[in-house]
């Protein structure tokens, strides 16, 4: 949500200057930065199958539709290796969240001997989640593995994760799609395709920048 908090919001600030301190640190692929969102797709099947494309008109659709349920869709973005990881689940509880930092520690991020992992205050992003999830062991293993950076309150406009999210949903998601295995199929697909491509990304708006163009947020003393 791309929003601006009330003047002098210190807890903003606070949540917002250790954002961005971390997305200046020089890339290390022994310890990434990794951005995180998620997101729901509702699922859309049709009534009647839609008409074939023909040259020169678009596919058409019946305007009746099923809806199928809600999917929901984890992903992670590591910005300075231009490479994102996908997930499509039925659900987005404390288990499906730990199951995916699971995956991001295990397959997306093998090599890494700590992830420094972005993400916004969801009340299941975080380490109790892991605890909800596995053994002790295995939930230890993992929070050592994690540097959790939460963006602030209505900042999620600091997380790199909803910039994905916004070029995911353009392409692959702005049409129906019926059931949740035809929705990880296509996601799958659209990663499989900006990964090939690596595009990285340079943060530029930094602290100093911040303490100027959003100096209302920041509160006030008196000489």
């Amino acid at each position: 949500m791309w929003c601006i908090p009330p003047k002098q919001n210190a807890a903003f600030v606070a949540h917002m200057e250790q954002v961005l301190d971390v997305y200046q640190r020089p890339y290390d692929p022994r310890y990434p930065v990794i951005c995180m969102d998620e997101s729901n797709k509702q699922l859309i099947g049709d009534v009647q199958p839609p008409l074939p494309v023909q040259p020169g008109q678009a596919q058409k659709e019946d305007c009746n539709y099923e809806r199928h349920g809600t999917g929901n869709l984890f992903i992670a973005f590591e910005p300075g290796r231009g490479q994102r990881h996908v997930a499509a689940t039925e659900h987005r509880t404390q288990q499906d969240w730990a199951h995916f930092i699971q995956s991001i520690v295990d397959d997306f991020c093998p090599a890494a001997e700590r992830i420094t992992l972005v993400c916004d205050q969801l009340n299941t992003h975080g380490l109790a989640s892991l605890y909800e999830t596995f053994a002790p062991e295995e939930a230890h293993r993992l929070a050592c593995k994690l540097e959790l950076v939460h963006t602030p309150k209505h900042g999620s406009w600091l997380n790199m994760a909803e910039i994905e999210l916004s070029a995911l949903s353009r392409p692959c998601l702005n049409r129906r799609i019926a059931d949740l295995v035809t929705l990880a199929r296509e996601v799958a697909a659209w990663a499989q395709d900006r990964n090939e491509q690596a595009t990285t990304v340079q943060w530029r708006f930094t602290t100093a920048n911040a303490r100027i163009k959003l100096a209302s947020l920041y509160p006030k003393f008196l000489p």
